[in-house]
């Protein structure tokens, strides 16, 4: 209670203080301007100086009349009333500094001038009359209440003056202001759209750089892409091939596997029909042979080896059969065992014709001592000759050689001569091997001879006509083109005799080759072998001795196995082809021989049709008679005397039987009645197939009384094509 009743006691020493009677404007709190001035310390104006000259020089000229008026007391108030009118004129005017000045500090200069007009005046009073001063105290007293008042109401209305001058200031301001707002936001309008076209353009730049980096990015990615795509398919190709060629290798094993399994069992087979044929041949030797009238030969050596090679034929196939599959090894011994076998049979063949030849001389050493012992009796018996010789005719059929003729054999030996001398002669091109000029020369001349001959084949004839001319042109020392290059036989002085040599190789070789695999091929070569060896016999020497010397059976010539001649040896002089000690297989050796005796059997028959018809064929249908005959004078051999008689006579029977017509019959007849039962004799089981093809076409040429037109002969209509 003692603390509120001090504050109370304070407010009111305050309210009655000269502060607290101050009065204050309402309006002052809406400017701020003019608080400021009212609120900031109180300082003197700029201006006060200025104020006070005006006031003092103003103000002396009426002190002197105040000194002599009776109304002292107002001289003050009426200086103080023009004063403040001056300044209120002068402010409205605007001519003194007050209109320039601030409004706050426009209220301190008035309210200074009025305090201190009105301080100067009682100042001056009372220097001037100081005991009136003293003397009129109370007057003044009273009449200063209204002089607040007074002053009061000016500063009032100064201070309306100064709001009104004060808000039309403001208002300029604001204007001023918003001018400037506008100007500034103007401004700041263009500003604001530079700075969005320059941010639209760095966005745009942005954009666009964003766009090339992403652009350039995603070719990166592509480009990367396209690589790992690359690296990809790479790969899968890398995987496929790996993955093909796994799988080919796969099919290689199994291939193998399948041949391997194919080729054994073929080998099983093969061991399996040796081992027949073996038998066979082994059932052919008789210890107890005897062949009429012959002395007894003794066969035991050769049944004792044949029972041994069936033996070991036998145990080698029993090992086979417990290992599995056949080796090639096991086939080779095999087969050596075979052909052991086979010349077994061959040499117990020749030493039983040996003795039928034996037995044959002396049968015509009987026969010369016979007809010595008729010769004394010629003149009164000549008839006795012919009985005679028809006797020795039923013994020699009885017991037929084993060799060729002699007046053969040395026709068989003139050729090989031949081709020995022929083969020496061109050795200086056929041994040259440093110099690559000959060479090529000989190069040349071989493709030249040889190509020719194997592009003849069941084609035109006016194209056969062309490789004929080709040739004798050749032959002849012209010009010919092949491979692009010009060839002659006179570039060397050998190329001739090498010419002759090669065709005539060739010409043998096509028979063993193309012939043998084609039948019909047979025709169109031999009538270009024929035409080329009447314009240049020598070339058809050197065909019969390497057609001889292939296939000795063409001579007849069956070559028998020499003292010291080994057994690959022997087997090729009979025409087998031996390869690292192995021996062709029959079948492939009977189709060999086959060809060559068909390329014979048609040559003899055939000749050139454009060549001169005037003369006699160089070897004609005599020739090929001369063969058969021979063949059928001489022991058959298993196999391969059924073969070639079936083929010579299929090509050559036709024309053979126009020539000789009823010989020919007689021939026929002796080969169906005497000559085949010794064939089929010989012939063991597995060897019937050549027999009885041949029977058939004996059985049917000799019911028709006709001996068909051979498959693939040349006609008319060939030659015009």
């Amino acid at each position: 209670m003692q603390s509120r009743q001090l504050r109370w006691e304070t407010l009111a020493a305050l309210r009655n203080s000269s502060k607290g009677q101050l009065s204050y404007c309402r309006h002052w709190l809406q400017d701020e301007d003019i608080l400021e001035g009212c609120m900031s310390p109180l300082v003197l104006s700029p201006y006060s100086g200025w104020v006070l000259d005006k006031v003092i020089g103003q103000s002396a000229p009426e002190i002197a009349p105040s000194r002599s008026s009776t109304p002292k007391e107002s001289t003050p108030l009426t200086h103080w009333s023009s004063s403040l009118e001056k300044i209120t004129s002068a402010s409205h005017q605007g001519s003194s500094p007050l209109s320039s000045a601030d409004p706050s500090e426009t209220k301190e200069l008035l309210i200074l001038y009025s305090v201190t007009d009105f301080a100067y005046a009682l100042t001056t009073q009372g220097n001037e009359d100081l005991g009136l001063l003293e003397m009129d105290q109370e007057a003044f007293l009273a009449v200063l209440p209204s002089k607040v008042t007074e002053v009061e109401g000016c500063i009032r209305m100064y201070e309306e003056m100064h709001r009104l001058k004060g808000k039309e200031g403001l208002r300029q301001r604001q204007e001023q202001q918003e001018q400037m707002v506008r100007a500034v936001y103007d401004l700041a309008s263009e500003q604001l759209k530079r700075f969005d076209e320059l941010k639209e353009l760095k966005q745009h730049q942005e954009f666009q750089d964003l766009q090339e980096v992403m652009e350039k990015s995603s070719k990166e990615a592509q480009g990367q892409q396209e690589k790992l795509k690359e690296e990809h398919r790479h790969r899968a190709k890398v995987l496929n091939l790996k993955l093909r060629e796994a799988e080919q290798q796969r099919q290689r094993q199994e291939e193998l596997e399948r041949l391997r399994k194919e080729e054994g069992q073929e080998r099983l087979r093969r061991l399996y029909s040796i081992q027949e044929e073996v038998l066979q041949l082994n059932q052919q030797i008789d210890p107890n042979y005897r062949h009429k009238d012959l002395p007894r030969i003794d066969l035991s050596a050769y049944s004792n080896r044949g029972n041994q090679i069936c033996g070991l034929v036998s145990g080698l196939i029993r090992t086979t059969s417990e290992r599995g599959f056949p080796t090639p090894v096991d086939v080779a011994n095999t087969e050596r065992a075979l052909q052991e076998m086979r010349g077994l049979i061959t040499s117990m063949q020749q030493e039983i014709a040996t003795a039928v030849e034996e037995k044959r001389r002396r049968d015509e050493e009987e026969e010369r001592q016979k007809q010595k012992e008729l010769l004394k009796k010629e003149q009164m018996k000549a008839q006795n000759p012919a009985p005679a010789q028809q006797s020795g005719r039923k013994q020699q059929k009885e017991g037929l050689q084993v060799k060729a003729e002699e007046s053969t054999m040395q026709w068989y030996q003139q050729l090989q001569d031949a081709a020995e001398q022929c083969v020496a002669s061109f050795s200086g091109i056929s041994n040259c091997k440093d110099n690559n000029e000959v060479k090529k020369i000989k190069t040349d001349l071989q493709k030249a001879a040889t190509i020719p001959v194997s592009q003849i084949s069941r084609i035109a004839g006016s194209q056969l006509r062309e490789i004929f001319d080709k040739i004798n042109n050749l032959l002849s020392g012209k010009s010919v083109q092949s491979g692009g290059r010009t060839v002659s036989v006179t570039q060397h002085p050998q190329g001739l005799d090498f010419v002759y040599y090669k065709l005539a190789e060739k010409f043998v070789n096509q028979g063993e080759e193309e012939v043998a695999s084609h039948r019909d091929a047979a025709f169109p070569i031999a009538v270009v072998a024929s035409g080329i060896w009447e314009i240049h016999p020598r070339v058809g020497d050197l065909f019969l001795a390497h057609l001889h010397k292939k296939c000795p059976y063409s001579v007849p010539f069956y070559p028998a196995l020499k003292e010291g001649t080994s057994m690959e040896e022997y087997q090729r002089m009979l025409g087998y082809q031996v390869k690292d000690s192995k021996m062709e297989e029959q079948d492939h050796f009977l189709k060999r021989m086959s060809g060559m005796i068909r390329l014979y059997a048609a040559i003899i028959q055939l000749r050139w049709p454009y060549g001169n018809k005037q003369g006699t064929h160089p070897h004609g249908l005599k020739y090929g008679w001369r063969w058969l005959a021979q063949m059928l004078n001489m022991e058959p051999l298993a196999d391969v005397t059924a073969t070639l008689l079936f083929d010579f006579l299929e090509v050559c029977g036709n024309a053979l039987m126009k020539q000789y017509q009823v010989q020919f019959w007689k021939m026929m007849l002796l080969i169906r009645e005497d000559y085949f039962p010794r064939i089929e004799a010989i012939t063991s089981s597995g060897q019937m197939g050549s027999l009885m093809r041949f029977k058939q076409f004996l059985e049917e040429c000799l019911q028709q009384k006709e001996i068909p037109l051979p498959k693939g002969a040349l006609q008319s209509s060939f030659w015009r094509s």
